[in-house]
Order: structure tokens, then C-alpha cells, then sequence
């Protein structure tokens, strides 16, 4: 006879976390809980995705707590399940979808003792010498992976200017048509400190920055979007999102022209929105990510 937890059965699935946690190898397991929340968010989220402000399949959230900012995205992509899961579970492919954002000057993925290290420098949104950059390191997990599901984690402990506990998580669930829906989650707290550098970036050279959401609309009938913390949180999360799209986009072509059309890509779709994303011309993003390339393939 089966034992339960409330009402679920713990006897199967609860008993393999149970030997896992023993130290005993086993695979990731998507459990029914997983897919189905994601599934569910997909059927909630149908009318959203098919219109809205982007002109694209993709919802954006972002949350402001007292010590934690959040932003997430929701998005149907035009890439079969299979392609979107060998693509992304490799860290190395991660490094190519890092590197691809403006303040990101380098990436290297390493194995140690207790896992896969995405080692990250982040700095300014120009060329920059790597000793000036912040080192953030981020813990790589495949918490899933089944035929239909995956569930790719990227933790770091510490972070720049009064930041902690980045969390990047990206999960992914198989539709028909040979489509994906993804949920890319972007978070870490900030401490006092934090919000001082931060509020002092907002009032300088960040004042006139706005995010995605609509809060209402100007005299002119323009919509008004939101500032502050969130709009930072939303800039970010959508190029993070912009990234993975640019990486899963150019995996047909040539090896040797995948990271030249990355760069096109990405930078092509972050133009699609400048009230929001733009930060320089084409020309000085290729020059500055060419360089940045060079130096990820010899300096680790």
C-alpha cells in the first residue's frame, strides 16, 4: 500500500529524491508538477503572447521587493523542443549567450570539484580591461532535463556594487509545431548600499531610462513606462532573453559565422526597442564584441 504526503503518492518519486540525496547517481526528473505549471502558465498567457506591445510571442513581469529584484519573461520561440534543450545544456553555449550582452566582457566555463563555473567579468557598457570589471562566478545545474521539459539553473553567490544571489533560470517546455515556450526568470538581491549606487544611476546618467511596462500615458497620449529599479530589472531581463533567441537562431548556420550572426542578431532585435535598449551604434557593439571574443578564446 502506498504511503502519502496530503494526497500525493511519495512512494515512487519521493523515494528516488530520497536516494539522491544519499549520494547515490541519478537522473534529473522532471517532476508532473513542473511541466504542468508551466503548461498551465502557457494556456493563461495565450491571449497575452499573441498581442501585445512587442509584436512577438512574449510576456515581461518585473517585481521590486524590499531586497530583491525580479524580472521574467514568458515566450514562445520558433525552434523545436529537441533544439532549444541541446543548444542550451551546455554550459559552454551559455558563455555565447552571456557574452552577447552589452556589459558582459568576458566568460569561461570551467569544471571543479563540485560542478560546471561560469566565470563572468561584468562591467561597462564599453571596451574595458578585465582588472576593472566586477567577477561575478555562477554555479551551472541541469535541475532537468526529459524529452519534453528542461530546467537550467545559474546561481552566483556574490555580485557587484551591493549584489547578491543571482539566480538565472531558464525553463522550457515542449509545444506541437515544432515550438517552445521558455520562462527565463533574472533576480538577485541588493543591499543598502546597493540601492544607493543604483539610485544614483537612476538620477544621473540612467535618469531618462524606462523599462517595458506601461503605466499610464503621457499628455501627448504616448504611453508612460515604468523607471526606477524595475525598468533596470526589465532592460536587462529582455537582453538576457534577446540573447538566448539570437543564439538559438543562428544555430544552422556554419560554425564559423555563428558568432558574427549572433552579434547582427542581437544587436538587430535590441534596436527594435530603443526607447528602452538603445546604448550605442552598431559599428562600436561589433567592434567592442570582436574584441572581447578574441580575449574569452586566450585569457582564462
Amino acid at each position: 500500500m502506498s504511503k502519502y504526503f496530503g494526497s500525493r503518492p511519495v512512494n515512487g518519486l519521493r523515494g528516488l529524491f530520497l536516494i539522491c540525496a544519499l549520494g547515490v547517481a541519478c537522473p534529473a526528473v522532471a517532476t508532473p508538477d513542473s511541466v504542468t505549471t508551466l503548461r498551465a502558465k502557457y494556456v493563461l498567457l495565450k491571449e497575452p503572447l499573441r498581442q501585445n506591445q512587442f509584436k512577438r510571442p512574449l510576456v515581461l513581469d518585473s517585481a521590486e521587493m524590499p531586497s530583491r529584484l525580479t524580472g521574467d519573461i514568458y515566450a514562445i520561440v520558433d525552434y523545436p523542443f529537441g533544439t532549444v534543450s541541446a543548444g542550451l545544456n551546455n554550459p559552454d553555449h551559455w558563455c555565447d549567450v552571456m557574452l552577447l550582452h552589452f556589459n558582459t566582457k568576458y566568460c569561461h566555463a570551467a569544471k571543479g570539484p563540485s560542478g560546471t563555473v561560469l566565470n563572468v567579468n561584468i562591467g561597462k557598457k564599453t571596451p574595458e580591461e578585465l582588472s576593472s570589471a566586477s567577477r561575478v562566478d555562477f554555479n551551472y545545474s541541469v535541475a532537468t532535463a526529459t524529452p519534453e521539459y528542461f530546467e537550467i539553473m545559474l546561481n552566483a553567490k556574490d555580485g557587484p556594487l551591493g549584489t547578491s544571489d543571482f539566480r538565472i533560470l531558464l525553463e522550457a517546455v515542449a509545444l506541437p509545431n515544432a515550438q517552445t515556450f521558455l520562462h527565463l526568470t533574472y533576480s538577485y538581491a541588493i543591499n543598502f548600499a546597493g540601492r544607493l549606487a543604483v539610485k544614483t544611476y537612476l538620477a544621473t546618467i540612467g535618469s531618462s531610462k524606462v523599462g517595458f511596462t506601461v503605466v499610464g500615458k503621457r499628455a501627448d497620449g504616448q504611453p508612460d513606462y515604468i523607471r526606477g529599479v524595475r525598468g533596470l530589472m526589465e532592460r536587462n531581463t529582455m537582453r538576457y532573453y534577446l540573447a538566448i533567441d539570437a543564439f538559438l537562431g543562428v544555430a544552422p548556420a556554419a560554425p564559423a559565422a555563428r558568432f558574427e550572426k549572433r552579434l547582427q542578431s542581437w544587436f538587430t532585435a535590441v534596436e527594435r526597442y530603443p526607447r528602452q535598449l538603445h546604448e550605442m551604434d552598431r559599428g562600436a557593439y561589433l567592434e567592442m564584441k570582436r574584441a572581447e571574443y578574441v580575449r574569452q578564446q586566450t585569457v582564462y
